[in-house]
């Protein structure tokens, strides 16, 4: 379905658990999108668990633009995209998450949006090469339980545990996650569950 926004309209794919005990919703990084293995392996692992899950391509990728923008005006999209999800399923936990800068607005927006925790694939913890620009503040402010995943390989760098509820640093892993996917669906499942 389209959901209009302040800066756009947002595509949103859901698909329903048989029972669902949770919604999950799920948002790409400003260089990908919703069918990135890793985002493709937790929605499998977390329909399986019994959470229904949506894929939330943001107005910034559906406008064909390179790159998400402000955070101000992405979080503003979000938020709205959040509100018209909550009208649809108001009795159902919400667990949002997303990998990379959709990391990034799920932790920002999580708490405003009333989500019980977030997911975290890839923080991008700071640019290539720049540890001096850390983003961890987003991680510290989410205001809600945060599941951070990401690889030792990771050129972005990896979170501190103490900024996160959970942190998973899988070996061998780069910022796509690509190489066992499916391990990231097992972690991600396993740990919103508790949220239903």
């Amino acid at each position: 379905m389209e959901v209009m926004t302040p800066r756009g309209p947002a595509l949103v794919q859901v698909e329903e658990a048989e029972r669902p005990r949770l919604l999950l919703v799920l948002t790409h990084g400003s260089a990908g999108g919703v069918d990135a293995p890793d985002l493709l392996a937790v929605r499998d692992a977390a329909l399986a668990a019994g959470a229904s899950v949506a894929r939330v391509t943001q107005p910034f990728r559906l406008a064909g633009a390179r790159a998400p923008g402000s955070p101000v005006r992405q979080d503003e999209a979000w938020r709205a995209v959040l509100a018209e999800l909550r009208s649809a399923v108001p009795d159902l936990p919400l667990v949002q998450g997303g990998r990379s800068n959709g990391a990034r607005v799920a932790c920002r927006t999580a708490k405003d949006v009333g989500a019980a925790a977030a997911v975290a694939l890839a923080f991008p913890l700071h640019p290539p090469g720049k540890p001096e620009r850390s983003r961890a503040d987003e991680l510290r402010g989410a205001g809600v339980d945060v599941l951070v995943v990401n690889g030792d390989r990771d050129p972005f760098g990896v979170p501190d545990a103490a900024d996160a509820a959970r942190l998973v640093v899988l070996p061998g892993e780069g910022h796509d996650l690509k190489k066992d996917p499916a391990r990231v669906g097992e972690v991600v499942a396993g740990w919103i569950m508790a949220y239903a």
